[in-house]
């Protein structure tokens, strides 16, 4: 069999689907099931991904997709997954799939009852930093500054984006890591690590948003990697909510927070006071992953 037939074997999404161009949900989910093969099944709880699959039984994605209400795709996956067992199936590997609003938000109390029962299931958030589905309003994901169309001109969203990673490193769960589609290697590897384990596991992807962050479509490879560059979006695993360890690190001079800022419409209005306070922000939470990291976890 050829290269490209191979490939062509793993990729479990179906050209034409519904995705907007650019889209890093869609990239970050063909990379998920590349990495977690064929024995998949997969819960859509309200999101864009819940249009992007489309309808069954014309979806696109090749493996059983079950949707759900926005505030349950945590007890909803624990059932499937449970289901699955009593029916010998216990296999398959079960992902629950949500964006932001159904992670940080909505979905939250779901989503730490299961954490909190270790469910043997795979939580991925998609996080586009808002409610892009339902018309870009802001959700807890969302960061300082930024522009959204619950927060517009001269408004934007002020205080702290949740860090929802700390959030489940308290839970002591199994596995969690932060994942881009700028480090696919990266990715599909904590993905397949994430499978080996049992227990509940937690990766969280950025993924950018063109129509929601004003950005480019040919961008969103680009902006994922300004992400990690600039400190915005680290690179790191939490093992049982105690062991951290980075897994990807730039040097000492960190990239400008401005070289991110910059390529989106989102933040344009953004003074220097405010870029300067997202600055100082980041550089809270680098010192605070530094000190969790500690120098012999440091990539």
């Amino acid at each position: 069999m050829l290269v490209d037939d191979l490939n062509r074997e793993r990729e479990m999404i179906i050209s034409g689907h519904n995705a907007c161009p650019g889209c890093g949900a869609a990239l970050a989910v063909r990379y998920l099931t590349r990495a977690l093969g064929p024995n998949l099944a997969i819960v859509l709880t309200a999101s864009c991904w819940s249009i992007i699959a489309g309808a069954p039984p014309l979806t696109a994605l090749k493996c059983p997709i079950l949707h759900c209400p926005f505030p349950s795709a945590g007890s909803v996956g624990s059932g499937l997954k449970r289901g699955l067992e009593a029916k010998g199936k216990g296999d398959t590997t079960v992902v629950v799939l949500a964006g932001d609003g159904g992670t940080f938000d909505i979905g939250l109390q779901a989503l730490s009852g299961a954490a909190q029962r270790n469910e043997d299931i795979i939580f991925v958030c998609y996080d586009n930093e808002a409610y892009m589905n339902t018309g870009m309003q802001t959700s807890s994901a969302t960061p300082f500054g930024a522009r959204t169309n619950t927060a517009p001109y001269p408004l934007f969203k002020e205080g702290r984006k949740k860090d929802i990673m700390q959030i489940m490193a308290a839970h002591g769960i199994p596995y969690a890591a932060t994942a881009t589609v700028a480090f696919p290697d990266d990715m599909e590897a904590k993905l397949k690590k994430a499978q080996s384990i049992t227990g509940f596991r937690f990766i969280h992807v950025l993924s950018p948003c063109p129509p929601g962050w004003g950005s480019e479509s040919a961008d969103t490879v680009h902006l994922s990697r300004l992400a990690v560059q600039t400190g915005f979006f680290p690179l790191y695993e939490i093992h049982n909510g105690v062991d951290w360890k980075m897994t990807w690190m730039t040097d000492k001079s960190r990239l400008p927070l401005s070289a991110y800022l910059d390529r989106q419409r989102r933040f344009k209005q953004m003074d220097k006071e405010k870029i300067v306070a997202l600055q100082e922000e980041l550089d809270d939470e680098w010192y605070f992953l530094m000190n969790k990291v500690g120098p012999a976890d440091r990539c």
